[in-house]
């Protein structure tokens, strides 16, 4: 095998959702929000797992309503489902499905939570517990972990 192999695949799609993204984070929700609604439509409910995951992910976290973050994602959780490592590292040699995981699942943990469902928020909660040997130890697996600490907490304190 020559060096190319692990150079990853240029993926037009991605750099759509991360411009996206960044669209969001600089302030400009309802933008990215429609943008990568859009995307979404584009993609198709059978299009690539990894983009269909990772937009709906994004999207979760632009949505006006609980209930509708929790639509998205769970639609984030269900696309992971069908990726493969291999896939995953078509767009960085790192990635690894279950990596993933522990993000997902504090994500639903917490909007179950703050729907009131707290039976459900633990499952999750759990499941994130669970996953989070496989994050990695840099910043952003501290910030899951932490995310994960402090879920924990809000999940063992009684509503005031």
């Amino acid at each position: 095998m020559d060096d190319h192999d692990d150079q990853p695949t240029p993926d037009p799609t991605m750099t759509r959702i991360v411009d996206a993204v960044q669209l969001g984070r600089s302030g400009q929700q309802v933008r990215a929000r429609d943008t990568l609604t859009a995307l979404w439509d584009e993609i198709g409910a059978d299009g690539d797992p990894f983009h269909r995951c990772t937009l709906a992910h994004y999207l979760a976290d632009l949505q006006d309503t609980a209930e509708a973050e929790l639509s998205w994602d769970e639609r984030a959780l269900a696309a992971v489902s069908e990726l493969t490592d291999e896939r995953a590292r078509q767009y960085h040699h790192s990635l690894q499905v279950q990596g993933f995981l522990p993000s997902l699942h504090l994500n639903l943990a917490d909007v179950q939570r703050r729907l009131g469902n707290t039976t459900v928020a633990r499952e999750h909660l759990a499941m994130a517990q669970r996953f989070a040997g496989q994050l990695p130890d840099d910043p952003y697996g501290e910030v899951i972990r932490a995310g994960i600490r402090g879920l924990t907490e809000a999940l063992e304190s009684p509503r005031e």
